[in-house]
């Protein structure tokens, strides 16, 4: 009768308390746990400009061999990175060696510019 009069029921405890062990279940899972954190390959790294005068920045680092291999990879065109490739678009332009070597004395297949009357 409530409901038709446009009145609410006062929350009963017990379905708060179902809804709520529900939502927390569904969020624990969804939930993962990262502990290890890395550079994505796919997006460009900018570098950040050095101020001249401060002494923090100008302080010498030993460079991790791990992690400048990794940005040098990361920055790599993907017919160095892959073997073949990855989507639809990149099979279009992926071998770019020719076919035959181009000999420029062969006149079946080496057409050079004539300079005529007409042209000069």
């Amino acid at each position: 009768m409530a409901a038709r009069s446009g009145e609410k029921e006062p929350p009963d405890p017990v379905r708060q308390n179902q809804l709520l062990c529900e939502r927390v279940r569904k969020e624990l899972q969804c939930q993962r746990l990262h502990t290890q954190y890395g550079l994505n390959p796919l997006h460009r790294v900018h570098t950040i400009t050095k101020k001249p005068m401060s002494w923090h920045d100008n302080i010498k680092e030993l460079a991790d061999a791990k992690f400048l291999n990794l940005i040098h990879h990361a920055a790599l065109e993907p017919t160095k990175k892959y073997s073949e490739p990855q989507t639809e678009s990149q099979e279009i332009g992926w071998n770019t060696t020719p076919l035959i070597h181009v000999d420029r004395t062969d006149c079946r297949l080496y057409f050079p510019r004539r300079r005529t009357e007409i042209t000069k």
